[in-house]
């Protein structure tokens, strides 16, 4: 199943706010990245942040499945997402 680059922006928008209620995970992220609780905010419907939370979600099978099961999602669907959001595309290593 293919998605299309709104579906793909929704499902990244709710990978935000579902780490944005993560009070464990959100520290994180913010930690890793560098960003403030500011910039989250700011950034929450900019598809390439979005792009970059799907990248630090798909880091770990035990995150990947708190987010599919929260949102009643396959847990293909946020690596489908993200390889439609803006530097989602597949990596040729050859």
């Amino acid at each position: 199943m293919a998605l299309s680059r709104d579906s793909a922006e929704l499902i990244g928008l709710q990978a935000v706010a579902w780490l944005a209620t993560n009070d464990e995970l959100l520290p994180v992220f913010l930690g890793a990245t560098g960003a403030s609780q500011e910039d989250f905010r700011e950034a929450l419907e900019d598809p390439v942040f979005q792009g970059a939370v799907l990248d630090f979600i798909l880091m770990d099978d035990a995150w990947i499945s708190g987010f599919c099961d929260a949102q009643a999602l396959s847990y293909e669907t946020p690596r489908m997402a993200r390889a439609m959001l803006p530097g989602g595309g597949e990596v040729n290593w050859t």
